[in-house]
């Protein structure tokens, strides 16, 4: 059960020298030929004009780039068989064009491996993955993929997982799962409160040969997120008969659920032999004992009442454009996780994942009063039901004061790479919005048009000061091509004639979240943001959180921020049956 993806490179943004197709999103935006949009293409006729005579110039499917020394040679991607500058390759071995490719690729070994597997056919080598295909081949394969992939909220992957065990895992590995207290953005943990190793709990006691359902007492032996190893009452300290089970399951209550509901209470049969007065036994061990609040599981049900529903309207990041929005549709809720159509999707399956407390959706309107860039819908017929969300229902942004000293265009900072979640990079503020938003770009590998320009608020916690990465030990990106390596800020803002963003402009709050190093949790692959996958915090930096996916290389790891809300305790998705992604199986590209 590795993280399945397309075995397609996803052409016009993807086909970037550098990066992802998008990175952080999955998708593809037309099966024309000529696929990019009206904006990027009417602009970089204009946009090759002003480029310096000494840069040479790249363009691909009308998107226009510069690369800053030209002179690495050429390589092709085992992966999609796109030619391109050998330097802008991904990887040390330059055998990828791009993240995307190289996931792909990884994916598809191991998907073919274990497809074998389960047809006891023997492994072969590597996988066969789809090279150098025309395009015309690569479309048609491409529409079937699209038809398979229609109801993504019930089948997230090819090869069936194996029914993951958050609770076997944690227990054969010694892992500690991040309490739910640290993901403030689910709301179940404000009705978390005390519970903690020791609360008893009434669950059904599967240790008995009666034809009917019987409950015993448990305590909790260990948290793990939602879930929890319990020991019946009467083991003592005996781990024999431990089972894991998660808090918010229907069949977990509160001690005095039985005596309420006139369910039996019975002891399990491999102990019934210990005591003759079981009632007495019980009066004498939960005497001063804490248990679940008496409306538990009535909190939990309120708790998963979303307020985004289906057809609500919202703008949203352009996954093709990151520089604009567009205007989707609502058209599920999971767990407070939204999957969107974009309007102009005839069949439905141009979408994008996001929670809905994420940075990247906005009310209908919010581009416009901010001066964000637009794309408009090109949609004859409007889908009947379809009405704007309420704003009141969005990510409330802290307010900023733009009069005084404020950011200006031009100014350097570092900031997290939107389409490389692993590294920060040394980036230029190119245009400052209203309401304290900013486009941001990452210096030396910009798209000639902006279109790549990504908008921060300017409290967010994925932009930094000058100088961050090296106080914190982190390695900083310089810029693609920067020759004067080791990278010094201060002879960079010297030769670029620029100057840093005041310190003071940033976000510098730090909350007590809780998490610590090695910690497991699930997360979203920001990549591919319909996954949600098994995975350990490896770094803490302030309110800055270095997210590693299970089974995967280092280089798929992901900056994220402590309450991003694309971040989940372990077993949030067995609670919301959202499909989880197990760790991936460790093979070498």
């Amino acid at each position: 059960g590795p993280k399945i993806k397309s075995p397609l490179y996803k052409k016009n943004r993807s086909q970037r020298k550098r990066r992802d197709s998008f990175g952080m999103f999955d998708g593809y935006d037309s099966c024309s030929e000529d696929s990019s949009s009206s904006s990027s293409s009417d602009e970089s006729e204009e946009e090759v004009a002003s480029l310096p005579a000494s840069l040479p110039i790249i363009k691909n499917n009308g998107q226009v780039y510069t690369y800053p020394d030209g002179k690495a040679g050429m390589a092709t991607c085992e992966m999609c068989g796109m030619v391109g500058v050998r330097d802008a390759f991904y990887s040390k071995t330059k055998r990828f064009c791009s993240v995307s490719c190289s996931r792909s690729y990884s994916s598809n070994s191991k998907k073919a491996s274990i497809l074998a597997r389960l047809q006891g056919k023997p492994p072969t080598k590597k996988a066969k993955v789809l090279q150098k295909q025309p395009l015309v081949a690569k479309l048609a394969a491409y529409a079937q993929y699209q038809a398979s992939q229609q109801n993504q909220a019930k089948a997230k992957t090819v090869v069936p997982v194996e029914g993951f065990d958050w609770g076997r895992y944690i227990n054969s590995n010694n892992f500690v799962g991040a309490p739910v207290t640290c993901f403030k953005h689910v709301p179940i943990s404000k009705c978390w409160g005390d519970i903690a190793e020791g609360v008893r709990v009434e669950v059904l006691n599967t240790d008995n040969n009666l034809p009917t359902k019987v409950y015993w007492i448990a305590g909790i032996v260990k948290l793990s997120g939602f879930k929890a190893l319990l020991r019946y009452e009467g083991f003592d300290n005996d781990g024999s008969h431990d089972f894991w089970c998660n808090l918010c399951d229907s069949d977990v209550h509160p001690v005095g659920w039985c005596a309420t509901s006139g369910k039996p209470l019975v002891p399990p049969r491999s102990i019934q032999h210990k005591y003759s007065n079981w009632k007495a036994f019980l009066v004498k061990r939960l005497t001063g004992a804490k248990t679940l609040p008496p409306d538990f599981a009535s909190k939990v049900q309120e708790c998963m009442q979303y307020p985004f529903k289906p057809l609500m309207r919202v703008e949203v990041v352009d996954k093709m454009h990151l520089c604009r929005t567009r205007v989707a549709i609502v058209d599920s809720v999971i767990g407070g996780r939204l999957r969107l159509i974009y309007e102009e999707s005839e069949d439905g399956s141009d979408d994008f994942w996001c929670h809905m407390y994420s940075p990247l959706i906005h009310p209908v309107g919010w581009s416009r009063s901010i001066g964000h860039r637009f794309k408009r819908s090109d949609v004859s017929k409007k889908q009947e039901g379809v009405y704007d969300a309420p704003a009141d229902l969005f990510l409330k942004v802290k307010d900023v004061d733009q009069t005084g000293e404020w950011f200006k265009d031009g100014m350097k900072l570092e900031a997290i790479d939107p389409l490389n979640l692993s590294t920060i990079c040394v980036a230029t503020v190119r245009k400052v919005l209203a309401d304290g938003y900013l486009m941001i770009g990452i210096d030396g590998s910009e798209a000639a048009d902006g279109s790549d320009w990504f908008c921060y608020h300017a409290t967010s916690p994925s932009i930094f000061p000058v100088g961050f990465c090296e106080i914190n030990m982190i390695e900083l990106t310089p810029p693609r091509g920067y020759t004067k390596l080791p990278f010094k800020w201060f002879d960079y803002l010297r030769e670029t004639g620029s100057t840093a963003a005041p310190v003071k402009l940033f976000n510098k709050e730090v909350p007590n979240h809780g998490f610590q190093s090695g910690m497991k949790l699930e997360a979203v692959d920001l990549m591919e943001p319909r996954l949600v996958c098994v995975a350990t915090v490896t770094r803490i930096v302030h309110r800055l959180l270095r997210i590693h996916f299970d089974g995967w290389e280092d280089e798929y790891d992901q900056w994220v921020d402590c309450e991003s809300p694309d971040l989940y305790p372990a077993g949030w998705c067995e609670l919301t049956s959202y499909q989880l992604q197990p760790p991936a199986a460790q093979s070498k590209l």
